[in-house]
């Protein structure tokens, strides 16, 4: 892999600098090259090629937009070894605290980029809801086909696309009965509501944003066209960002009536994405979320 890394990125000198990254789904290490200092991220599983590549479009997508920090990604590689591995752009980052409120404002400024091109011509607005290419939460494929409808794409593509995996590999007859349930008065938590797709980072929990010297970053997105309200339920779960992230973010896009149970909806699909990838620990806020938002 060295070998093909010298090669990809035109260096004699490839050095590991000892700073180290990474989470529960792929490790990654920093290293010197002649010209910069790059950050690559390894996974050995047989679809790491496929989580890899949406994440390069993905965050290839966010930059374009001029609107938050991400790191510029360079190059994906298959690994001789297996799996593959993501090149990007190393930034010197450290948790999230001066610039809460700064990402807030440009996370919705985010969400706003794809409206703001609506009326101009040959500008790639895009006016469906989806993504041009796979692209992955934690190391499970979202399913991206297009669709011209919000409610019917959060249904099909988001939740129904988990509650089947969980049958498939678990089987849960309480789950089912209730989305069975749920999936019928669905549309009510969007009544009256115009839903226009923003591009989103698609995984917006705090261990995915940190701060360099001069501003926010985003990092680890699992990107596609969406209602924006779908990016604060992760943000929301696990603790890390604070009032005036959220006060920057809603001076911008304020939220829209209804906003509270559509953030518990919204959170559902994480709580499942979670019961998918670690197990029954998460079936407890799948279930008292489904019967919550059934009362």
């Amino acid at each position: 892999m060295e070998n093909i890394l010298k090669l990809t990125l035109n260096t004699v000198t490839l050095e590991k600098t000892g700073i180290s990254g990474g989470g529960c789904i792929s490790k990654g290490l920093a290293y010197k090259t002649d010209h910069s200092i790059v950050f690559v991220k390894e996974n050995f599983a047989s679809k790491a090629r496929l989580m890899f590549d949406g994440e390069f479009e993905g965050l290839s997508a966010i930059a374009a937009t001029n609107t938050v920090a991400v790191p510029k990604p360079i190059k994906v590689l298959d690994n001789p070894d297996g799996g593959a591995c993501l090149v990007m752009e190393f930034l010197e980052m450290k948790g999230l605290r001066r610039f809460s409120q700064q990402l807030g404002d440009s996370l919705a400024k985010l969400h706003l980029h794809n409206e703001s091109l609506r009326n101009i011509k040959d500008s790639g607005y895009v006016k469906e809801f989806g993504f041009h290419t796979t692209t992955c939460c934690g190391y499970i494929p979202h399913e991206n086909s297009w669709k011209d409808d919000w409610v019917s794409f959060f249904a099909q593509n988001r939740l129904d696309y988990q509650f089947k995996l969980l049958e498939k590999e678990k089987g849960d007859r309480e789950a089912n009965e209730l989305w069975s349930r749920l999936q019928i008065v669905l549309p009510t938590f969007f009544k009256d509501l115009e839903i226009k797709p923003s591009l989103l980072h698609g995984d917006l929990w705090s261990g995915n944003a940190a701060e360099t010297k001069t501003n926010p970053v985003i990092f680890d997105p699992a990107t596609f066209y969406g209602h924006h309200e779908y990016d604060l339920a992760i943000a929301g779960m696990f603790g890390g960002f604070n009032r005036s992230f959220y006060d920057a973010y809603h001076k911008l896009i304020p939220r829209a009536p209804g906003f509270e149970n559509r953030h518990k909806l919204y959170q559902l699909f994480h709580y499942l994405n979670h019961w998918n990838h670690f197990g029954s620990g998460y079936r407890g806020s799948c279930i008292s979320t489904m019967k919550s938002l059934l009362k």
